[in-house]
């Protein structure tokens, strides 16, 4: 079932890119509520960022309203996106609520209750070749470690890693910084 999620996905970046423009709001949203569901994840638990090679940060390309609040610099010691271009591996943190983690992006509201943050998480570098250009991030996010769903697997780094590849063609469609 997900590898059919997959070549969806597939589909729907092709689709986009036939388009012949940047990606749309709408088009934004039925990304992120297309990786969401491989996931069991909400659109908002979906996020997307891409280097900058010129700012040597991380810049938000899906959630878009985090697109505006700022960047995370590469050197970042406590952001677990930069940890992930830097190190090029993927990584997973089913209890991230107890981990160090710069959380400015946390309190901006997406459509959430209040006081819902991120207690699991699932990182992966999205690479052209061998250079990273940015990397996607699969969140749970809830009021408890209970409430916020269950645990991510190996299977679902899999996942995420195999999909790495196939959003690489998403950034290249984003206009450049």
């Amino acid at each position: 079932m997900t590898e059919k999620k997959v070549v969806d996905l597939g589909a729907l970046l092709d689709t986009m890119a036939h388009a012949g423009k940047p990606p749309t709001t709408e088009e934004f949203a039925l990304l992120a509520e297309t990786v969401g569901k491989m996931f069991g994840a909400d659109p908002d638990e979906v996020a997307i960022l891409a280097v900058s090679s010129k700012s040597k940060s991380l810049k938000f390309v899906i959630p878009e309203k985090l697109s505006v609040v700022g960047t995370i610099p590469l050197t970042s010691t406590s952001a677990l996106a930069a940890r992930t271009v830097r190190e090029r591996k993927t990584e997973m943190a089913n209890n991230f609520n107890t981990s160090r983690h710069a959380s400015v992006f946390e309190g901006v509201p997406l459509g959430r209750r209040q006081g819902e943050t991120i207690y699991k998480i699932m990182s992966a570098p999205i690479l052209d070749g061998k250079k990273v250009t940015g990397v996607v991030q699969i969140s749970r996010k809830g009021r408890s470690a209970s409430d916020s769903g269950p645990d991510f697997t190996a299977k679902d780094m899999q996942t995420l890693t195999s999909l790495a590849s196939t959003l690489e063609k998403f950034l290249k469609l984003c206009p450049a910084e």
